[in-house]
């Protein structure tokens, strides 16, 4: 089977050797696969970031040099929800695009180093935006469309955003999405509105909004009117590319800074390594690009490598099961990435659905966002793929910039439910509770061995917290959050976080997050959230509240009541919990420090096995919260 991939056995190994033994030529070889105008003379450089003396622009390495050879080209298919709503754009329409808007940001005082924030539905505006902020050298911000308007307002006014990029609505399935009224909501709380000076607006649909004067303005007239022409900011390699808040163990979301050099290296040579990537090749990649997936797999990496991306605005099973199915076919795609989340959705409609389609054209498959189960995997692999196309299992982070852990099509043996192994130049390690490391077959905390061309510069405006988050736990290593078990084989199994984040479908949720909203409500003195396993989501957010004394059964169910709304207000319907359990207190150590791993156990409906409870200051609360889950479960 080998024989029909890029890779082989034999030259993986050699891959893998030459970045052990020489790194720094290494990554000076595989940066060339990218466009400097002054090339870089060393690849890693401590305190100064990757190819610290290269140049270069993104837009240039994800447009201008494929002109000459795919001009005429497929760049972006847009796939709208209407059948026939379909947009071609090839590499010079994205060209004349990507001028036209970064001329708009220009005239209207957009200069490098300013930050704009992209808040749009699933349309190639969205991608056109990121590589128009690229070519000025602005950093792009892009917020996913179900954030609240305080979520939003949190992250314009955290990175001072002077630009958004907007829509009038977005559509998902039969319902209208607000945005520009979410958008306007956002702007004019906490401050943000000091910062925002423009809000640009992309008509989705034919629906009317507000438009504020002297702020607000629709971009497709302005886009019409300016030069289809306009010349790419020379960047440093270790200048910022753009920023990307994702959820943490402190209430406030932290803003990953990626560089430029480094981050597209990272992202052409995962793309290129993992998907197979091919001339011809139809690469889809089912990722919202406010998340980092959307960021490297939808945008920079597949556009770098020039190839076909297809983008899709609706639903996988909208307005009938198979439409994700029925695309494929349509679009003849080769390379097809989604979420265990949605490939167990799709499982679950029966397999007689996809059989419906021709699903020939596929030759890789990929999953993302959180550890795929053998079943899922399996169905995956066998039905969707037929038993012929690889499963690309990966894993990583938004701090890491791509793809980490991975089979390699045609190199790495699959084995279901494993991300399998490192990909070449990534040191992984794991170490216990102490930082001594464990060799051979082991379990333990996942760690990264020095840096790699895709690791996130640094926390915007929080340097300190970059540090003490990922660099300091384990000195001399990057502490990734998660364990991971590591077999006799050395193939890598992700065991979930060790930390206090919460991956729900792929969507990172720290759970001081939802407790920081929850602290609004007047009648909550104390709240706790936890993840479960999930069979559709991979992990459930379950919230245990406590109650002030003294509240009747009617205001306690509208304790729950409220508990719902905060959380769809202050973060998104997609972070309402599974099930809000109120009782009296939360188990706590003698410092008084909430014991989650408790929590977890019980919510998943354990009622014993939960070693020693001497060491509580309340262990009576235990057999409390196993009746509460109990008597919820009916």
């Amino acid at each position: 089977m080998s024989q029909l991939f890029r890779m082989t056995p034999e030259s993986y190994k050699r891959l893998v050797k030459d970045a052990q033994s020489d790194p720094e030529r290494f990554w000076l070889r595989e940066s060339e696969r990218l466009e400097w105008s002054a090339s870089p003379s060393r690849a890693a450089d401590k305190g100064a970031g990757w190819f610290e003396d290269g140049r270069l622009n993104a837009s240039v390495n994800c447009i201008d040099r494929h002109l000459h050879t795919r001009g005429d080209q497929a760049a972006i298919i847009w796939q709208g929800e209407d059948e026939d709503n379909v947009v071609t754009l090839t590499y010079r329409d994205l060209y004349d695009r990507v001028c036209s808007l970064a001329n708009v940001l220009r005239d209207h005082g957009v200069r490098k180093g300013d930050r704009v924030a992209i808040h749009l539905p699933a349309v190639a505006d969205g991608v056109v935006a990121m590589l128009a902020c690229a070519r000025i050298g602005a950093l792009h911000i892009v917020l996913f469309g179900g954030f609240s308007a305080e979520a939003i307002a949190d992250r314009l006014a955290d990175s001072g955003a002077v630009a958004v990029i907007t829509a009038n609505v977005g559509r998902r399935g039969a319902k209208r999405i607000p945005f520009k009224t979410t958008m306007d909501a956002a702007i004019k709380l906490r401050g943000a509105a000091s910062a925002v000076r423009h809000v640009f607006v992309v008509s989705v649909t034919e629906d009317k909004v507000p438009l504020q004067e002297g702020r607000d303005a629709l971009l497709a007239p302005l886009m019409d009117e300016a030069p289809s022409d306009s010349p790419p900011e020379l960047m440093k390699s270790a200048d910022p590319l753009f920023l990307l808040y994702t959820s943490g163990s402190t209430g406030k979301p932290k803003g990953i800074v990626h560089s430029t050099g480094g981050y597209l290296t990272w992202a052409s040579f995962t793309h290129e390594l993992i998907f197979d990537h091919k001339p011809g090749d139809v690469f889809w990649c089912t990722a919202d690009i406010g998340w980092i997936t959307g960021h490297t797999y939808v945008a920079y990496g597949p556009l770098a490598n020039g190839s076909t991306l297809l983008m899709f605005e609706g639903m996988p099973s909208h307005p009938a099961p198979g439409r994700w199915w029925d695309v494929i076919r349509k679009h003849r795609v080769t390379t097809f990435y989604t979420s265990p989340t949605a490939i167990r959705a799709l499982m679950a409609e029966g397999d007689e659905i996809p059989a419906r389609y021709d699903l020939s054209s596929l030759r890789v498959l990929g999953s993302v966002g959180e550890p795929i189960n053998h079943e899922a995997w399996t169905w995956f692999h066998d039905v969707i793929g037929g038993g012929r196309c690889p499963v690309v299992d990966t894993w990583w982070q938004t701090e890491t910039g791509g793809a980490m852990i991975s089979l390699v099509p045609g190199a790495v043996a699959p084995r279901p439910a494993s991300a399998t192994l490192p990909l070449p130049g990534v040191n992984l390690l794991l170490l216990d509770e102490k930082g001594q490391k464990l060799d051979g077959s082991a379990e333990g905390i996942l760690c990264i061995d020095g840096s790699w061309p895709g690791r996130a510069l640094t926390i915007w405006n929080d340097d300190a917290l970059f540090r003490k988050t990922y660099l300091d736990p384990y000195p001399g290593h990057y502490f990734t959050g998660d364990g991971a078990r590591r077999d006799e084989d050395g193939y890598f199994w992700i065991t979930g976080r060790v930390d206090d984040v919460i991956n729900v479908s792929g969507h990172r949720i720290g759970s001081a997050e939802i407790e920081d909203a929850l602290s609004e409500i007047h009648d909550i003195s104390e709240s706790a959230a936890v993840g479960i396993p999930h069979d559709i989501k991979g992990q459930g957010l379950i919230v245990y509240v406590v109650p002030h004394a003294g509240l009747s059964e009617a205001q306690i169910v509208s304790v729950r009541e409220q508990a719902v709304k905060v959380i769809s207000a202050r973060i998104g319907r997609y972070a309402v919990p599974e099930q809000i359990y109120v009782v009296s207190d939360l188990p706590k150590t003698r410092s008084g420090k909430n014991v989650r791993r408790l929590m977890r156990k019980i919510a998943c409906g354990d009622k014993e096995g939960f070693g020693d409870l001497s060491t509580l200051a309340n262990p009576g609360i235990v057999e409390e919260l196993i009746t509460a889950v109990a008597a919820a479960c009916g």
